[in-house]
């Protein structure tokens, strides 16, 4: 167990993280809990400009390795830079994306199998989310919701990419259940984010009790 609470949130592009996350920042306020909000791939200066070179659609040629490799070193310099010190002073950390989306994009996406796990492995040191909320949608109606205009270079790959990185999610929520909470993500917000703070009212009251 981290001395702080550590929270991720995954999914498919398009499918509603940052509406959760707000929601997410509004209930730990509520519990009188500020958190560090950060990112990936980014959360610090390095880790932000190598997100700018993933991202960047001028960067069509990246080899999927190349690709798996600078998500790993992003990740190593943001864990040791950030999640971990955070943690250790027993702050909550609220990560947007984490090693998850590594595995789905890179490891079944890009069709790059246990690699990809293996670099995590070294990336986040044994700096592992105590839970993780997987927003579950098919990626043709998450990716929708994306303007064309506004794509990165991963959002704009084809819809089968896409399909394969959803089924990797799926494969990780089936692999990790006690940490990986599916939520149904093509509903009404207000009952997604009713059922993520049942967990999150869930997890803070074992926490406690485990502390005691």
């Amino acid at each position: 167990m981290n001395n702080g609470l550590f929270i991720t949130i995954e999914g498919p592009d398009g499918a509603g993280k940052s509406t959760q996350l707000e929601f997410i920042r509004s209930f730990l306020l509520s519990k009188g809990i500020d958190a560090l909000f950060t990112r990936e791939p980014g959360g610090t200066p390095i880790s932000e400009k190598i997100r700018r070179i993933i991202l960047d659609k001028k960067n069509a040629e990246m080899e999927p390795m190349t690709e798996a490799l600078l998500y790993a070193a992003a990740r190593a310099q943001h864990v040791e830079q950030v999640i971990k010190p955070t943690l250790k002073r027993g702050k909550t950390v609220v990560c947007d994306r984490y090693v998850d989306s590594s595995i789905a994009y890179q490891g079944y996406g890009r069709h790059l199998g246990e690699g990809v796990s293996i670099i995590n492995d070294y990336a986040i040191a044994g700096c592992i989310p105590d839970i993780t909320f997987l927003l579950k949608i098919q990626p043709s109606t998450a990716k929708n919701r994306i303007k064309s205009e506004d794509q990165d270079r991963l959002e704009c790959e084809a819809d089968a990419f896409h399909m394969d990185v959803y089924n990797g999610y799926l494969a990780l929520e089936k692999k990790y259940p006690d940490r990986i909470v599916g939520i149904e993500a093509d509903r009404d917000i207000d009952l997604i984010s009713a059922e993520i703070g049942d967990y999150l009212d869930r997890l803070l009251v074992e926490r406690e009790s485990v502390s005691k």
